[in-house]
């Protein structure tokens, strides 16, 4: 919201209404594939991707109420927060990626930070910024103050940033596990699946998630005055368009429910019986 503008003035311009009728839908389709994966492999640590798809469809079809109704504080507010959270339900399921690859190539040893623990830290460090921006976002939904609006973008500029280093150190532990276990000659084919192409797609989407969340910084570091929050494309652009490719991306993640010792005890939901046969007979 643009503190200079009169109350009730959510935006700086009219959000588009074709652009959130067109994201919506194409979140929509990611939504339902991502279900559809979701069912027919029983990969349950995936399920954070569906929930991330759902406030992506919910978010961005209020930015297109919004168009019809610039004024209303309701659809302003489902946008804000819920297209704004949706990347750190993406993350839950990347963190939890990391630590079932560790586990499975059986090579925790290389790892920083023990696969349980690797989990357990980044995830409620995932928690903790989900929160925090919650917290900005639903200030900065309901205030017209400008004092209130500058504390709701410091908070999510905390979330946003603790966020972006909690990322920052996780790929560190992903490229330490993998120099240590190429350095150790260590297999990254297991059971006929190349876990070495996962860990580069991983990569991939922490990149993007990252440079959206730089993004996001950025825009509310300029704040209500700057470019980037008085236009709608840099949303668009930076923000819709690389979460969409991450969802496209973890798409490939759904190999099924596969049971891995790490230890010898230890059953992780994982491969697909299905899909894994097809990796296997590709790879």
């Amino acid at each position: 919201m643009a503190a200079s503008d009169s109350p009730g003035d959510f935006y700086s311009y009219k959000p588009s209404l074709a652009g959130g009728i067109i994201i919506a839908i194409l979140f929509s389709f990611l939504l339902f594939l991502h279900l559809f994966r979701l069912y027919t492999t029983r990969t349950w640590f995936c399920i954070p991707f569906s929930i991330g798809a759902v406030f992506e469809v919910i978010g961005y079809s209020a930015r297109a109420q919004s168009s019809k109704q610039p004024l209303a504080q309701t659809p302003f507010l489902i946008q804000i927060i819920l297209i704004l959270l949706a990347p750190i339900l993406f993350a839950a399921s990347v963190y939890m990626f990391l630590g079932r690859i560790i586990r499975f190539t059986g090579h925790e040893s290389c790892s920083m930070i023990r696969p349980k623990w690797l989990t357990i830290i980044f995830v409620a460090g995932d928690i903790a910024c989900f929160l925090v921006q919650l917290i900005g976002a639903a200030i900065m939904g309901n205030t017209t103050s400008k004092s209130m609006l500058d504390l709701a973008n410091i908070i999510v500029l905390v979330g946003l940033s603790a966020q972006i280093f909690i990322f920052g150190v996780f790929m560190l532990v992903g490229v330490v596990f993998h120099k240590r276990v190429r350095k150790t000659g260590g297999k990254l084919v297991v059971g006929g699946v190349d876990w070495e192409r996962f860990l580069f797609l991983l990569y991939g989407v922490s990149i993007l998630i990252t440079f959206r969340n730089v993004f996001r910084v950025i825009e509310y570091a300029l704040g209500d005055d700057g470019y980037l929050l008085k236009h709608e494309w840099p949303l668009y652009v930076f923000d819709a368009v690389p979460m969409a490719f991450v969802l496209v991306v973890c798409n490939l993640w759904y190999i099924g429910a596969r049971k891995f010792t790490s230890d010898g005890s230890d059953d992780v939901q994982m491969m697909g019986r299905g899909t894994a046969e097809r990796l296997s007979g590709g790879v």
